[in-house]
């Protein structure tokens, strides 16, 4: 069974200038265990598509059609089910980790208030173990200190693992992970990725990722939807996709990717004209010119 089904979802944001589509019909299923990616330049669509499906768009910015559903509960046509489901069944891991928690409550106290929502039987105590027992799990170090920290005090890559790790708590059937690394040090970034794999192949959750970067994509995906202007272009299984693109725009997205060339050690010895260079005199063996008011240039000894 699909933890999520989408059929011809549409989401109409009211402007200023009027009325605009900004999702304009598309489906998709996603499975247990598995990671679909959306992909997408920004203003495709993509976090617009997720944010409805949590209902997380304000009904009077917002007009949601179509169906969607989410561990069998109908998400779209009520919002009966998503307060229920959400911080239980399906859990955001957001695009900024540096905004993302209360500024003036430490990790530990969101963290128990997190594991408390979704298992409210357990004691702040039993709470606050479950909270330092996902913190080991995401490897993120002295996790007994880290859990008396204010978010100020964590970098962002700790803060994301915060993130992941509340994510967990929750024990959910669904993630959706809006860009999770897009805030990110290039440096840190490859370390989340590793521990939203190890994260997957541990719990079988499913992951519904959101992102513009065809290299993540690549690494995370099982299928990836193609987005652009709203609807999907193109879709697949990744190497599909990636591999043998059949639409333009997703050919564009491919060749935006920076390629870096080849890597010359400017401290090795070039082997390129070496015998040219041997053949060559030196600069410094060129014979030096003759000092003005030598005898040679003024025919004879100085008085």
């Amino acid at each position: 069974m699909s933890v999520l089904t989408v059929r011809d979802l549409v989401v109409e944001l009211m402007t200023p200038r009027g009325v605009i589509r900004a999702v304009d019909g598309v489906s998709f299923d996603l499975d247990a265990g598995e990671t679909v990616t959306i992909i997408g330049e920004s203003g495709s669509g993509k976090s617009t598509t997720a944010m409805a499906l949590l209902r997380l768009l304000p009904d009077d910015l917002a007009v949601i059609s179509g169906s969607a559903q989410i561990d069998g509960q109908d998400v779209v046509g009520t919002r009966k089910h998503i307060g229920t489901l959400r911080g239980r069944s399906v859990a955001l891991i957001p695009q900024d980790p540096m905004t993302a928690l209360n500024p003036i409550a430490t990790v530990g106290k969101q963290m128990v208030e997190a594991i408390r929502h979704a298992h409210p039987s357990l004691s702040k105590a039993q709470a606050r173990e479950r909270a330092l027992d996902l913190l080991r799990q995401v490897h993120l170090s002295a996790p007994e200190r880290r859990i008396k920290s204010y978010p100020h005090e964590l970098s962002g890559g700790m803060l994301q693992r915060v993130l992941i790790a509340m994510a967990l708590s929750t024990e959910p059937r669904l993630i959706v992970a809006d860009e999770p690394t897009s805030a990110l040090d290039v440096t840190v970034q490859a370390g989340i990725l590793d521990l939203l794999l190890e994260m997957q192949e541990r719990t079988g959750v499913a992951v519904l990722l959101i992102t513009h970067d065809l290299g993540v994509a690549r690494l995370m995906s099982d299928r990836i939807h193609v987005m652009h202007r709203g609807v999907f272009v193109e879709d697949g299984p990744v190497e599909q996709v990636v591999d043998h693109p059949t639409h333009d725009y997703t050919r564009a997205l491919l060749a935006a990717i920076p390629e870096l060339g080849d890597w010359t050690d400017p401290e090795a010895p070039s082997q390129v004209g070496e015998s040219e260079r041997a053949d060559s005199p030196h600069p410094d063996d060129a014979p030096l010119p003759e000092p003005a008011g030598t005898p040679a240039t003024n025919g004879g000894p100085r008085a």
